[in-house]
Order: structure tokens, then C-alpha cells, then sequence
């Protein structure tokens, strides 16, 4: 079982390397995350990231809910 965790695809990085990344926006952390399993993503999409890889697309609905979720996990801890 893994993890991924829900983030906002905000800028799209042109490189020269062989798989597309894009700056992924956590809750106002921003990450470079390698985008080669969700082709069609584009700026403005919730993708979900496990381990530095975009591993889907997610509606903005759904990614909203899972970030509540660990957020009411934060709360509970604390």
C-alpha cells in the first residue's frame, strides 16, 4: 500500500530532460514532481504524488476532501 498525496499542478517546467516535470503546490510548499504518468495534465489540475511522480489526475472535489481529511488527522494528533 502506498500513500500519494494530493497537490495543484501550478507551472510546468521546460527541461531537457527526458521526463516532463511540473512545480506541484502542497498547501503552499511547491515541489518539482515528475509528470511522465499523467501526460495530459495540465497547469491547474490536483494530481496525486507518491514518492516524486504524478500518479494521477484527480477533480478539484476530490483532492479537496482528501486534504481535509489529513487535516482533521493534524488536528486529532495535536
Amino acid at each position: 500500500m502506498c500513500l500519494a498525496v494530493p497537490g495543484k499542478l501550478i507551472e510546468l517546467i521546460d527541461n531537457d530532460e527526458l521526463m516532463p516535470v511540473g512545480k506541484v503546490d502542497f498547501g503552499g510548499v511547491a515541489r518539482d514532481v515528475i509528470l511522465a504518468y499523467v501526460p495530459d495534465a495540465k497547469i491547474g489540475d490536483y494530481v496525486n504524488v507518491h514518492a516524486g511522480f504524478a500518479i494521477s489526475i484527480i477533480d478539484a472535489e476530490e483532492a479537496e476532501q482528501i486534504l481535509q481529511c489529513f487535516q482533521q488527522l493534524e488536528d486529532i494528533a495535536e
